[in-house]
């Protein structure tokens, strides 16, 4: 196949071409996401260029945050015309970014209030943040001691 620089690859030609390494086109060899060719007797296992294409599917399904088990689903869904079910996976994962997100925003909020709050320590004393991080998760005097007793606290007066 002249007019094919992808056919009959190795596995270090696949995995190069596709952006990985070696490990990764076994690792999903092994897990099922990828085939294993045929190996002709006395010769070396060759990859076609659909090969590459699955690969760059696989990385390009992680980046966007889909675990293997759902790139295998994916994989799946690609076969026929299974749109609405890879809607449905597509808007789930927005809706774990989202929250993700949120929850990235709460903890950054909680950094800089414990860096201004490091702005106002008094020499002699401990630095704020290292005090904040040691009584992070103690109850406060006069708090109840069960871990949940605040949340659920929290949960009555917003209900």
């Amino acid at each position: 196949m002249p007019g094919n620089s992808n056919a009959g690859m190795t596995i270090g030609r696949l995995a190069g071409r596709a952006g990985v390494h070696i490990e990764t086109v076994r690792y999903y060899q092994h897990l099922g996401l990828m085939s294993m060719p045929a190996r002709p007797a006395g010769s070396i296992r060759r990859y076609g260029p659909d090969a590459v294409h699955r690969l760059r599917f696989i990385k390009r399904a992680q980046e966007l945050g889909f675990s293997l088990d759902e790139v295998r689903l994916l994989l799946k869904l690609s076969a026929g015309e299974h749109c609405a079910e890879t809607r449905t996976l597509a808007e789930r994962k927005a809706r774990l970014v989202e929250q993700k997100i949120s929850d990235l925003r709460g903890i950054q909020a909680a950094l800089n209030k414990l860096i201004r709050a490091c702005g106002t320590g008094k020499k002699g004393h401990g630095c704020p943040i290292i005090e904040s991080l040691s009584q992070h998760g103690q109850p406060k005097p006069g708090e109840d001691e069960r871990p949940d007793a605040s949340r659920r606290r929290r949960a009555k007066n917003r209900g």
